[in-house]
């Protein structure tokens, strides 16, 4: 594996997890050239695809890119770290591929992302429902900012990204 800074082809792997329902393999590497870590992820290639139906009632392939690149957004100047992002879209990941076998609405994975975000961080959670539920007028936002705020903290929150 060429390691992303020096570009060298010379490192050693100092941790294996697996994630993703045990289809994927997240490994620590460490470069001997310029003694980085990096990240890397292998999963396995098949001809198996999970499709989602949008709201227009189109379907396109599934894309796990798409969530952690919605989720990033929602986490701009947030306390929320790339690792956390990470363990969300593993667990959402594995909660759609566990449910659906051929195919998954796009709101179930939006639901998903924003019951995560919900859990770790309140305004990420108002940044990403913003954009889901497409607020027609300010009174809908603040109609939800108060919901959020009503809610107690979540017992899952303590448990969410510990294993």
């Amino acid at each position: 594996m060429k390691c992303p800074f020096c570009h060298k082809d010379n490192d050693k792997v100092i941790d294996s997890r697996s994630s993703d329902a045990g289809r994927t393999i997240r490994r620590r590497r460490l470069c001997l050239s310029c003694n980085r870590r990096f990240t890397t992820h292998e999963r396995v290639v098949d001809g198996y695809r999970l499709f989602v139906i949008k709201k227009d009632k189109g379907r396109v392939p599934f894309d796990r890119d798409k969530i952690i690149a919605g989720l990033q957004k929602a986490c701009v100047k947030r306390p929320v770290s790339a690792e956390q992002i990470q363990q969300i879209a593993d667990r959402i990941e594995e909660a759609i591929f566990r449910s659906y076998d051929k195919e998954v609405p796009s709101s179930v994975i939006g639901e998903l992302v924003m019951k995560y975000l919900r859990a770790i961080d309140k305004i990420a959670y108002i940044r990403f429902a913003s954009v889901y539920k497409d607020f027609k007028n300010p009174t809908e936002l603040i109609d939800e900012v108060t919901r959020t705020l009503q809610q107690a903290e979540p017992v899952e929150q303590l448990r969410l990204f510990e294993q």
